[in-house]
């Protein structure tokens, strides 16, 4: 007898099905044919159809035809003319959203992919070069060989983790405390149940074997030639610590008094301690061959075109220290800061006093939540974060959670006017700031606004804080004759100063504010077109033994997680928040890694090939 099944029963089953499915796509693999991708999300929205209207129901099936004879090399000149024609008919003539959207899909894939469809037109094949990679490698901007240090970890080679970190970034404990981790984002765990924990294993790992007691690699005989690298953040260390590798003598030239940066003095102590920075610093320097000199800025204590005349290379990587104010009445206030500033006063122990004032902030990035996060343990009475639309939120969600965890209060949909100051004593009093309505989506997919017919909000504050961006002080280098681009150091791909020879800049003064892992990998390919530049081809040693993969069953198993101190704990003050992963946590977590170099994509190439 036939059985009936509820339709709500059904439902249910679908929505279990399509909620594993969402972690498929979120991992799916980087160097993909786009193509194949498109070809495969209109087939899920052929499938979404009801096939009442024809250009729905027999339109995407042609375009789906289109798609495959473009995929299997057979496609005829004229198919993409055919292809776009084809959709405009479907998204113009279409009864509902499918096939509308449907449509405007493969229509933003001829804009964003046209290189590619025309190479699979002529040449029957992806863009040269484009395959499918090992994605914790490729998406981390050092190219770490993630999944070689994780079977370190699992083997109890914590100090052969370390070494192999270091092949790539010299900052493995600052980056197990701080790194954004893109290398999770499309971990093929999440084929499984969720990505593994890179961070926390890296930060087990320097947890359990300090990073200043791990020997260097064997340094290159010294080769006579002399590198100047102007700036002592993640960057400049970076390049110095791998030209001195190479045999070069290197001297670093440094404004503050102590070395690291903006990661010494753009983040703050909970996040980030300065004893734990110091153990890669010192590794660092341990390498010899690099003279350190500090408190001495470039175009003032000493000139560009000195240092220049002075080396065989030189290496700009100044970062972007200087906070950005905004042109609005008002902005000369008093206790109106940018982040930035406000954070290096905190490091160098110039705290203010927030006790029992209104701290205002606008911006949503990481700078923002740190901001933020040190004025709840200065003390503040309340902090509030404002921003205009909530794709302005770009810090990462723990971040986000944690600011909210401590206190910190969220409020969007409001854009920036200007600044009430006091008449008498020019101190800030309130900020004013105009109600937004959410509109349409711009090109990028990023949600745009427009003003509500709201009157402006008028928010009292005692103390306003602007994470609006930053910039580098370039000034001086502009009179020594380096070229800029909306005060930003021009160089290329390689690093290389337009137009300058033997003159290489990169990181935070070239691309704008980033973070700290991309500012290490512009030190590292600094370094290595130095040292072509040169006349050498040096290869630094990594004596490590990575384990053989063992076969992973791939039985879910829920990801272990970094935990945190009490939130009530963690805002009395600004020790570390967080708390060390345990012994069974690393082995477990460690051991779901599925070995991506070496199974599937890494099959192919022979290891991770990542380069």
């Amino acid at each position: 007898m036939r059985k009936l099944v509820k339709r709500g029963d059904m439902n249910e089953r679908i929505d279990t099905v399509l909620h594993k499915f969402r972690s498929r796509m979120s991992a799916y693999p980087p160097g993909m044919c786009p193509i194949s991708l498109y070809r495969s999300l209109l087939q899920i929205s052929m499938n979404q159809s009801c096939g009442k209207c024809v250009p729905c129901r027999d339109g995407l099936v042609e375009v789906d035809k289109m798609l495959q004879s473009i995929l299997q090399g057979i496609a005829g000149d004229d198919i993409l003319e055919q292809l776009e024609q084809m959709c405009q008919m479907i998204a113009a003539t279409s009864d509902c959203a499918v096939g509308i959207s449907a449509a405007n899909l493969i229509l933003d894939s001829l804009n964003q992919f046209e290189d590619e469809y025309e190479s699979h037109i002529r040449n029957h094949s992806c863009i040269a070069g484009h395959k499918q990679t090992t994605p914790c490698v490729s998406l981390c901007p050092a190219h770490v060989n993630v999944p070689g240090y994780i079977s370190l970890i699992k083997a109890e080679d914590y100090a052969g983790a370390i070494k192999l970190i270091r092949d790539r970034n010299p900052f493995p404990t600052a980056c197990a405390m701080v790194c954004e981790h893109p290398c999770e984002r499309k971990c093929r765990r999440r084929l499984v149940d969720a990505p593994i924990n890179i961070r926390g294993l890296k930060k087990y790992a320097v947890d359990t074997t300090p990073a200043d007691s791990i020997d260097n690699p064997r340094k290159n005989v010294p080769t006579g030639k002399k590198i100047s690298i102007i700036g002592a953040g993640p960057s400049g260390l970076t390049a110095a610590y791998f030209l001195a590798l190479m045999g070069h003598s290197v001297t670093v030239y440094e404004e503050h008094e102590n070395l690291g940066g903006m990661l010494r003095y753009g983040i703050p102590e909970y996040r980030l301690p300065k004893d734990e920075l110091d153990k890669d610093i010192r590794a660092i320097l341990n390498v010899e061959d690099i003279d350190v000199k500090c408190n001495t800025k470039v175009g003032v204590d000493i000139s560009f075109d000195e240092i220049r005349s002075e080396s065989d290379a030189v290496y700009i990587g100044i970062g972007a220290q200087l906070g950005n104010r905004m042109p609005v009445d008002g902005a000369d206030a008093k206790n109106v800061i940018p982040a930035a500033d406000f954070l290096q006063l905190a490091a160098k122990g110039e705290l203010p006093d927030l006790t029992g004032k209104r701290v205002a902030l606008i911006g949503g990035g990481n700078v923002a939540m740190d901001a933020a996060r040190t004025a709840v343990r200065l003390k503040a009475e309340t902090v509030h974060v404002f921003t205009r639309k909530r794709d302005d939120y770009t810090a990462l969600e723990e971040e986000i959670v944690g600011a909210m965890q401590e206190g910190v209060r969220f409020r969007t949909l409001l854009s920036f006017l200007n600044i009430e100051a006091d008449n008498d004593t020019n101190e800030v009093r309130a900020v004013w700031l105009q109600p937004e309505i959410v509109g349409e989506y711009d090109e990028y997919g990023m949600m745009t606004t427009e003003h509500s017919t709201n009157y402006p909000y008028r928010f009292k504050c005692d103390y306003l804080i602007l994470a609006v961006g930053q910039r580098s002080d370039v000034a001086s280098f502009e009179e020594a004759g380096v070229p800029t681009i909306r005060g930003r150091i021009a160089s290329n791909e390689m690093c290389e100063v337009d137009g300058m020879a033997g003159v290489f800049s990169g990181g935070d003064c070239v691309t704008g504010p980033s973070t700290a892992i991309n500012a290490i990998d512009a030190g590292q390919v600094a370094a290595y077109n130095i040292d072509e530049y040169l006349g050498y081809h040096h290869k630094i040693p990594c004596d490590v033994e990575i384990p053989n993969p063992l076969p992973n069953p791939c039985i879910p198993t829920g990801r272990a997680e970094i935990e945190e101190k009490d939130p009530y704990e963690r805002r009395a003050g600004f020790d570390f928040v967080e708390l060390p992963m345990t012994y069974e946590e690393a082995m477990r977590e460690s051991s779901r890694c599925l070995r991506c170099d070496h199974y599937g994509c890494g099959v192919m190439k022979g290891g991770s090939g990542d380069e």
